[in-house]
């Protein structure tokens, strides 16, 4: 079988240099309530051929994000600031014109609804070879053989068949593999995920994520993986960062963050999570409030209004990025999740409550 050919890329980056730096970066919308904070001062690294997980509630800034990376959202209206380096280059610096030489071509991105993000009048293989035909100097016939090719390598049966039909024919889970194939098309170093598993079932969410694995492992492709559920990173990715109104307040490796986590934040995420052993109907644990308002959120720590472990100086004082104890662990909490100031303000607050009712 032929392989899909890739985009020439030129890198100015040297081999032991991250493929994406983020710093800083801030994004923010004109509204006519005022200013939105979507992504709010954003740091993090990404190697080659690695996993981050982003995992947050709706409206933490996770698209937003990637978005911004990618340079996706719209000029009027946005301020972005703050550096984003991919392969050594600047590119929040680049024109929209200058950036479709990096989009599809060497960065591209899954979009979270299939069925919105593929055209529904347009066949299956028009949208594959679209972008193939625009970064790679290829003629017609060979476009739609690569495209071919493509559909067989994300396991669609009778993928000459597929090409000539349109989003609806296809099912849910199929329509999810044609977004990998385009978004695969020209042989990406980096692929933002957004909520790839939205909407399919726990067999196709898993056969989805083997895929988007293996297409890893073959291309060495770097993945930013964005879900609310901590529970679909846990397995596949490297590192994990936790974004709660537009800012990260827990990152670390996969496997530290599980066993080690820090903020309440993150615990409340996991305990949300339904547990295979808990029978049928059981009531899931939810996290009590709203998300902040990002015109106006309030002073100091983002999630004390939520927390369980509040105390009166997270009210009042914004907690930096802080080290854990073990290498890349980072968190924000003045009365961390597992050491004894956080236990102290948990129980301090349990008696409260139970002198009050149960009453906040």
């Amino acid at each position: 079988m032929t392989q899909p050919a890739s985009a020439p890329t030129v890198s100015t980056a040297g081999p032991s240099e991250p493929l994406l730096q983020v710093e800083d970066l801030r994004t923010h919308f004109e509204t006519p309530r005022g200013i939105v904070r979507a992504v709010d001062g954003v740091s993090f690294t990404l190697a080659r051929g690695k996993t981050l997980g982003v995992v947050g509630e709706s409206g933490s800034g996770k698209t937003v994000l990637s978005r911004s990376i990618m340079g996706l959202l719209p000029k009027r209206g946005t301020i972005r600031e703050g550096s984003v380096r991919f392969d050594g280059t600047e590119i929040t610096e680049l024109s929209p014109k200058e950036m479709r030489d990096f989009w599809g071509a060497r960065m591209s991105m899954i979009f979270q609804d299939p069925m919105t993000s593929l055209n529904p009048v347009m066949k299956i293989g028009k949208q594959i070879t679209e972008s193939i035909r625009q970064h790679l100097d290829v003629d017609k016939k060979y476009a739609n053989e690569l495209g071919e090719n493509l559909l067989r390598s994300v396991r669609i049966p009778e993928p000459e068949q597929r090409l000539k039909e349109y989003p609806h024919q296809l099912s849910g889970g199929m329509r999810q593999r044609v977004c990998i194939a385009v978004a695969l098309a020209c042989g990406p170093a980096l692929l933002f995920a957004d909520e790839p598993t939205t909407a399919l079932d726990v067999t196709v969410q898993a056969q989805v994520l083997d895929l988007m694995a293996t297409q890893q492992r073959e291309r060495f492709m770097a993945i930013v993986l964005i879900t609310h559920d901590l529970g679909v990173v846990a397995g596949r990715a490297d590192e994990i960062a936790v974004m709660y109104a537009g800012r990260i307040v827990e990152k670390a490796p996969t496997s530290v963050l599980f066993s080690d986590m820090k903020m309440p934040y993150t615990e409340a995420l996991l305990s949300s999570i339904p547990k295979i052993e808990h029978p049928s109907h059981t009531r899931l644990n939810t996290i009590p409030g709203r998300p902040p308002n990002l015109v106006t959120p309030p002073q100091g720590c983002k999630f004390a209004p939520r927390c369980t472990y509040v105390q009166p100086r997270c009210l009042e004082e914004d907690p930096p990025l802080m080290p854990g104890t073990q290498p890349g662990h980072e968190y924000r909490c003045w009365f961390p999740v597992g050491t004894p100031e956080g236990a102290e303000a948990l129980a301090r607050n349990r008696a409260d409550q139970a002198v009050t009712g149960g009453a906040a």
